[in-house]
């Protein structure tokens, strides 16, 4: 499994018969001009995690791209919030094969920002593929764990996390290897800081994919 970082949320995964594209948002545009994919995944709808202005382009360079979201995304996408991507939801729980992955949605709610906030769904992606490691990107919530995680999708920050919140979250899921994501509200020594907590304080290997880098795991 081919894993690239291309900023914020955005991750691009890579296998012999699959090319997914997850959470393309505006706090990043390397993913801008990408084509050849076979689904783009959202796992919420803020748009530092789905970009409303870049998004149709992206779906329209990928026309046999599948598109799957968390299901309120379809919901505004029906209101006009997000024009012309054709999304089909997918809830926690629920599954669909694209080439060699099998994709399991899970958890269901945005972690709270605060009690004044409304809530908004979030679902995180595990995918599967035999022979390879399983991948998990939760989105913005850190209560669902699944099982059997080999590579874990780090938020390093955010308005709704802690530090403490994330050490806990990443050695219950127990992954053995990690890069983080969710991290362009951090500047270099911050980053840093939490990166190097992460890494000594939870079992999980860390790589840092900054910058656009391609790891094999």
């Amino acid at each position: 499994m081919r894993i690239t970082h291309l900023g914020h949320s955005a991750v691009l995964v890579e296998t012999d018969d699959a090319r997914v594209l997850i959470d393309p948002g505006n706090f990043s545009d390397s993913w801008h001009g990408l084509t050849d994919l076979d689904a783009i995944l959202i796992t919420h709808s803020h748009p530092d995690h789905a970009d409303p202005e870049h998004l149709p382009a992206l779906v329209q360079a990928n026309p046999q791209a599948k598109v799957y979201v968390e299901p309120s995304i379809v919901l505004a996408e029906e209101s006009g919030s997000f024009p012309g991507i054709g999304a089909d939801d997918l809830a926690a729980g629920e599954q669909v094969v694209i080439g060699d992955l099998l994709v399991t949605a899970v958890g269901g709610q945005h972690a709270v920002i605060h009690r004044d906030i409304p809530m908004i769904g979030n679902v995180g992606f595990v995918l599967r593929s035999e022979g390879q490691p399983t991948l998990f990107h939760p989105g913005d919530a850190l209560t669902a764990v699944p099982s059997g995680v080999d590579i874990l999708a780090v938020p390093m920050m955010g308005p709704w996390a802690a530090m403490k919140e994330t050490i806990d979250f990443v050695r219950e899921v127990g992954a053995l290897e990690g890069f983080p994501i969710h991290d362009e509200l951090l500047n270099d020594r911050g980053r840093g800081l939490i990166y190097g907590r992460v890494d000594a304080m939870t079992s999980t290997r860390m790589t840092d994919l900054r910058g656009g880098s391609t790891h094999e795991f």
